[in-house]
């Protein structure tokens, strides 16, 4: 005998609740994780650490800059203040992880530098190797003291965070785009000489993130009047026509460090609203 169409709706209406409900209670993609990131204090970097930390990893941020002291002080987001440049403050980085919170999961290589640009023939010396330093060097010593404790991980996982110039390089920004493209190939490499050990090594390669520190209302205007633009213009000149944010870039980060993509490695995804030289 069917049900009265009174009674069908009430059941759909309960077992909708019922999904809410569920849905609502559903324990957060990353609880239990352990995360550390490299240049956490703004931009893409502290993004990344309150997005993981927000869908329940516990986090340390390592950066230069002494703000993230002031991002990283709850119970489960960390911050260090120290120099991705000296091994040993990378080291005291990675030991706080795994001594403050049992273990190292998720490692987001993000620290970075956007040197002036400068084109080959007089390029300075010195822009030239603090770029390599920061922007390539950097990660492969993170990764050195890393690894030993990501094999021990649930799950582990490092996405680097590259750039769109590694795809779509640009006069003048020889410093920046061969140190990227540099970390780009170790990223690849990692993924090879990790795979055996169940450790994901994934790229995101972002481009111009304008609610970053070095994108000032100056630099904006200057560059959209060297392409002719307006401002918005300049920020939307892609296929989508449009801005990409930290906060979108941490979330794609939080997905590569999920679940979701368990079974990718050596991945190196754009995140730029679609660029015609890339695709």
């Amino acid at each position: 005998m069917a049900l009265p169409e009174a009674d069908l709706f009430e059941m759909e209406y309960w077992e909708l609740e019922q999904a809410k409900l569920n849905k609502a209670q559903a324990a957060p993609p990353l609880l239990g994780k352990v995360a550390l990131v490299s240049g956490a204090a703004s931009g893409i970097g502290r993004a990344c650490a309150q997005t993981l930390e927000r869908q329940g990893a516990a986090v340390v941020g390592l950066d230069l800059d002494a703000r993230i002291t002031e991002v990283g002080n709850t119970p489960t987001l960390v911050g260090i203040h120290g120099d991705v440049t000296v091994s040993t403050d990378l080291q005291r980085a990675v030991e706080t992880a795994v001594e403050r919170f049992g273990g190292l999961d998720i490692l987001v290589a993000n620290a970075g530098i956007f040197p002036p640009g400068q084109p080959i023939e007089t390029m300075d010396a010195a822009l030239w190797q603090k770029s390599l330093s920061v922007n390539l060097s950097s990660h492969q010593q993170l990764l050195t003291e890393a690894i030993p404790y990501l094999r021990h991980g649930i799950d582990p996982t490092v996405v680097v965070i590259a750039s769109r110039n590694v795809l779509a390089p640009g006069p003048g920004a020889a410093a920046y785009s061969v140190a990227k493209a540099g970390l780009t190939q170790l990223a690849r490499i990692a993924a090879l000489e990790l795979a055996s050990d169940g450790i994901r090594v994934n790229i995101l390669h972002p481009d111009c993130v304008y609610d970053t520190g070095i994108w000032s209302e100056e630099v904006l205007q200057a560059r959209a009047e060297h392409y002719g633009l307006t401002v918005a213009e300049y920020k939307t000149r892609n296929l989508l026509k449009v801005d990409v944010s930290s906060a979108e870039v941490a979330e794609l980060v939080c997905a590569l460090a999920s679940p979701l993509f368990a079974k990718t490695t050596g991945a190196q995804i754009p995140i730029d609203g679609g660029n015609e030289r890339v695709i």
